[in-house]
C-alpha cells in the first residue's frame, strides 16, 4: 500500500467515524458516498493494523450509522497484516444482547468475519480463552449458524465438557435438531464417542464449508502484496506446529484427507489440539495418529510427528496409498491432471521431510517408458534430485536414461534442465553422505559416475549453446563435486573425479573472469583431496581414497592443468608444452606457430606467451592496473612522493624504469602478488587460490604483500606444480 492511498483511507476512516456521532439530518453531506470510496479502496489495498481497529471499534460500537454501511464496512474488513488480540477482544466483546451492542446482522458478519480471518490472527489462543462467553450465546438463533461454525473451528479436548455436551443436546432437542447443533456435536464426538450416541449426531449437519472462498482469496492475495512491499517476511510465516486448514481445497489438495483424529482417550492427545512449538515438545509422546496417515503428504505438523517418532507401519501405510494412487495412474485410470497434482504431493512431502519412499523409483521406472515428456516436468526433477543414493549405472538404466530420452528434445534448455537436477541431485546425495553412517561401499563409484556422465552432458553443451548461462550451470555441478572433495569426512572417502580437459581449458580462455576464477578455484580444492590421497595408507581391506587410488596417469593429468594454467598466467610460458607433464592447453602445434606469427606481427615487443600473464591477459589487464593504482595511492597517502604513474601494461622492465624516473618503487614479485591479493579482495579467489597453492615461490610469500624472496625466474622450476 503506497502512502498516498493509507493517508486516503485514513481521511476517510475519520470522516465516516465523525459522521457516525451525528444524526443523519445533522450532517453536512451524504455519507454513503464516502463509505462505498472507503470500501473500494480497502478492497484494493487491506488494512493496517491501526486502521483496522478504527474500523472495527466503529462497528462493534451503537452509532448512527446505517445498517447498510456498517456491513458494508464489515464485508470489507481486509486485514493486510496479523491481526491483534486487541481486535479480537473488542469484537468479542460485542457480542450478545442490550442496548450497548451492535445489531444481530452486524454480530453475524462479525462472526463470519472472524471464521474467514481465523488463519490471519496473531495470537490464535485468545478465541479459546473466550470460549465460555461464545458458547453461552448458542441460544441466540440468528447468530446461531456462525456462532456454532466459530466454535467447531476453535475446539480443543479441554473445551468439551459434561456440561456443554447436556447443554449442545438439549439446545438441539428443543430447536428441532438445527444442523448447526448437530455439526458441533459431531466436533464434540470426535473428543468423547464414548460419551456422544450415535442417535444424538444422526441426521442432516452443518458442514461448516467456508463462507465465502472469493473473500479468502482476495484476502490472500491483499497479505501477499503486503509482505512484498514491506518486505517483512516474518510478517506471514507459515506455521508449522498447527494442524493444516486448508480452506479453498482444490483438486490437487482433494486427493490428500486432512488431518483427522477419532476415538482418542481421556489421556491422549489430539494433533487438532497442538497449536505452538511448545505444546508439541510437550505432548510429542501422547499425540494420537490421525485416522488416514497419508494426510502426512500435505501437513507440515504430521510430518514432524512422524520424523520424530517413527513407524514402520505408519510408513507402510502412507507407501500402501501412494503404491494405490500410482497404479492408477499406470493403468490409465486417472486423467493427465490428476496424475500431476498427485506428484506435485510427492513432490512436496518428499522436499519437506527428505524422504524417498522406495515405490516412487519404481513407479518413474515404469512411467518413463510411457511418457512423451510433456507436462509439469520441474515436479519431477524436484523429485528425483531427492533420490537414494543407489549405484549409478542402476538409476541410469532405468531411471535417467528413460528420463533422458522423454526429455532430451535436441534443445539447450532440455539440456539445461537435465544438468540443474544432476547438480540437485549431488547436492543432496552430499548432504546424506555426510550423515550416513557408515558411508555406503558404493559411494565413491556412484559419485565418480556421474560426474563422468555430466562430463560427457557438460561438453554437449558447451558446442550446443556456448555462453554464461552454460558456463554457470556446468560450474555450479563441479563446485558441488569439490564441496565433497573438501568436506572433512567425506574426502577421504570419495575418489576425486576430474573435469574433462576440453572443459578445463575452454573455461581457461573464457572472457569472463569469473568462469576462469571458479574453474581454477574448482581445481584447487580438488590439489587439497590430492595431497590428502598422497599422505594416506590405508589398512589391507579397509575401505577409503589412498595414494594407491590414483595411478600414475590420473595425476599427471591433473598436474598437465595446473601447470598450464601457471605457465600462462604466472611463467610466461603460455600454450608450452615443453614440460613433460605440460599439455599445451591443446592446442595444435601448428596453431601455436601460427598466433606466435601473428602476434609479432601485431606489435613487436608482445609474444605469445606473455599475452596470457597478469599483466596482459584481457581478463585481468583490468584487475592488475587497478592493484598498481591501489599501490601507488597508498604510497602518496603515506607521505611518499610519486612523479610519475605507471601507464600499463607492467613489465619486470617497465618498474625498474618507473621507479627510477620519480614512481613507485615496487619489485616485479612484490607487484604480482599484490595483484593476486587484488583478486582474493575483489571476489575472485579461484586464480589466486590455485597459484598460491601450486607454485613453491608463492606459498612462501602467502598472505603478505612485501615478500622478501625477490624476484622469480621467468623460467621457473617446474617443482611445486606437482601433487
Amino acid at each position: 500500500m503506497s502512502d498516498s492511498d493509507h493517508d486516503e483511507i485514513s481521511q476517510l476512516i475519520r470522516d465516516v467515524v465523525g459522521a457516525s456521532k451525528l444524526p443523519p439530518k445533522s450532517r453536512s453531506v451524504d455519507i454513503k458516498p464516502v463509505v462505498a470510496n472507503l470500501t473500494s479502496l480497502v478492497y484494493d489495498n487491506g488494512l493496517l493494523p491501526d486502521d483496522l481497529a478504527q474500523l472495527v471499534h466503529l462497528v462493534a460500537t451503537p452509532s448512527h450509522l446505517d445498517q447498510a454501511s456498517l456491513s458494508a464496512i464489515v464485508r470489507n474488513l481486509y486485514p493486510a497484516d496479523r491481526i491483534s488480540a486487541e481486535v479480537i477482544t473488542r469484537i468479542v466483546g460485542a457480542f450478545g444482547h442490550g442496548k450497548l451492542k451492535p445489531s444481530l446482522n452486524i454480530q453475524a458478519a462479525l462472526l463470519k468475519w472472524l471464521v474467514m480471518v481465523y488463519h490471519a490472527l496473531e495470537t490464535p489462543i485468545i478465541l479459546s480463552q473466550a470460549y465460555s462467553v461464545l458458547f453461552n450465546l448458542l441460544d441466540t438463533a440468528a447468530i446461531r449458524p456462525q456462532l456454532t461454525h466459530l466454535l467447531a473451528l476453535i475446539t480443543r479436548r479441554k473445551h468439551v465438557r459434561p456440561f456443554r455436551i447436556q447443554a449442545l443436546l438439549n439446545l438441539s432437542r428443543t430447536s428441532g435438531n438445527d444442523p448447526c447443533l448437530v455439526g458441533l456435536l459431531r466436533v464434540y464426538k470426535d473428543y468423547y464417542p464414548e460419551i456422544i450416541v450415535g442417535d444424538a449426531v444422526r441426521g442432516r449437519a452443518s458442514a461448516f464449508k467456508h463462507p465465502d472462498i472469493q473473500w479468502r482469496t482476495r484476502l490472500d492475495d491483499i497479505q501477499q502484496e503486503h509482505i512484498r512491499r514491506t518486505q517483512d517476511k516474518l510478517s506471514a510465516p507459515r506455521d508449522g506446529f498447527r494442524v493444516n486448514r486448508p480452506v479453498n481445497r482444490a483438486a490437487r489438495s482433494k486427493l490428500i484427507p486432512v488431518v483427522h483424529t477419532s476415538h482418542a482417550t481421556e489421556r491422549s492427545t489430539t494433533l487438532e489440539e497442538i497449536e505452538s512449538a511448545t505444546s508439541f515438545a510437550q505432548k510429542l509422546h501422547d499425540i494420537e495418529l490421525p485416522n488416514q496417515l497419508v494426510a502426512v503428504l500435505a501437513d507440515p505438523l504430521l510430518q514432524k510427528l512422524l520424523l520424530l517418532r517413527p513407524s514402520a507401519e505408519s510408513h507402510q501405510r502412507i507407501a500402501n496409498w501412494l503404491n494405490a494412487v500410482l497404479q492408477d495412474v499406470i493403468d490409465g485410470h486417472t486423467d493427465q491432471d490428476t496424475l500431476w497434482d498427485v506428484l506435485e504431493i510427492v513432490r512436496d512431502f518428499v522436499v519437506q521431510t527428505k524422504t524417498f519412499p522406495p515405490l516412487i523409483l519404481n513407479f518413474f521406472a515404469r512411467f518413463f517408458g510411457l511418457w512423451d515428456g510433456n507436462g509439469r516436468r520441474h515436479v519431477i526433477f524436484e523429485i528425483l534430485s531427492h533420490a537414494p543414493l543407489h549405484e549409478f549405472h542402476e538409476l541410469y538404466k532405468h531411471i535417467f536414461q528413460p528420463l533422458e530420452t522423454a526429455i532430451l528434445d535436441d534443445t539447450p534448455q532440455s539440456q539445461l534442465a537435465i544438468l540443474s537436477l544432476y547438480t540437485n541431485l549431488l547436492h543432496s546425495w552430499t548432504a546424506s553422505l555426510r550423515t550416513s553412517e557408515p558411508v555406503p561401499l558404493h559411494a565413491s563409484d556412484t559419485v565418480a559416475e556421474l560426474t563422468r556422465h555430466v562430463n560427457v552432458l557438460s561438453v554437449t553443451l558447451l558446442q550446443t549453446c556456448p555462453g554464461l548461462q552454460t558456463d554457470n550451470a556446468i560450474l555450479e555441478f563441479y563446485e558441488q563435486s569439490s564441496q565433497i572433495i573438501t568436506d572433512d569426512v567425506l574426502m577421504p572417502i570419495i575418489r576425486i573425479e576430474l573435469p574433462s580437459a576440453i572443459l578445463i581449458y575452454t573455461f581457461l580462455f573464457s572472457n569472463s573472469l569469473a568462469t576462469v576464477s571458479r574453474m581454477c578455484n574448482i581445481l584447487a580444492c580438488f590439489k587439497k583431496g590430492f595431497e590428502l590421497a598422497m599422505m594416506t595408507k590405508t589398512r589391507r581391506g579397509s575401505y577409503g581414497v589412498d595414494a594407491l587410488s590414483y595411478d600414475k596417469d590420473y595425476v599427471t593429468l591433473y598436474n598437465g592443468f595446473l601447470m598450464d594454467i601457471c605457465n600462462c598466467f604466472w611463467r610466461f610460458r603460455a600454450l608450452s608444452n615443453s614440460d613433460i607433464e605440460t599439455q599445451g592447453c591443446m592446442v595444435p602445434r601448428p596453431t601455436v606457430a601460427a598466433l606466435t606469427s601473428y602476434v609479432s606481427s601485431v606489435e613487436k615487443t608482445f609474444s605469445l606467451a606473455t599475452i596470457f600473464s597478469l599483466s596482459h591477459s584481457p581478463i585481468l589487464c583490468l584487475q592488475s592496473i587497478r592493484s598498481l593504482r591501489q599501490a601507488e595511492e597508498a604510497e602518496i597517502e603515506m607521505d611518499q612522493l610519486i612523479r610519475t604513474r605507471h601507464a600499463g601494461p607492467v613489465t619486470q622492465t617497465s618498474l625498474a624504469r618507473l621507479s627510477s624516473s620519480g614512481g613507485i618503487r615496487l619489485s616485479w614479485q612484490d607487484y604480482r602478488i599484490g595483484v593476486l591479493e587484488h583478486l582474493e579482495m575483489e571476489g575472485f579467489v579461484g586464480i589466486t587460490e590455485l597459484l598460491m597453492n601450486t607454485m613453491i615461490v608463492l606459498k612462501s610469500s602467502q598472505g603478505s604483500r612485501r615478500s622478501s624472496q625477490g624476484v622469480s625466474s621467468q623460467r621457473g622450476s617446474s617443482q611445486g606444480l606437482f601433487v
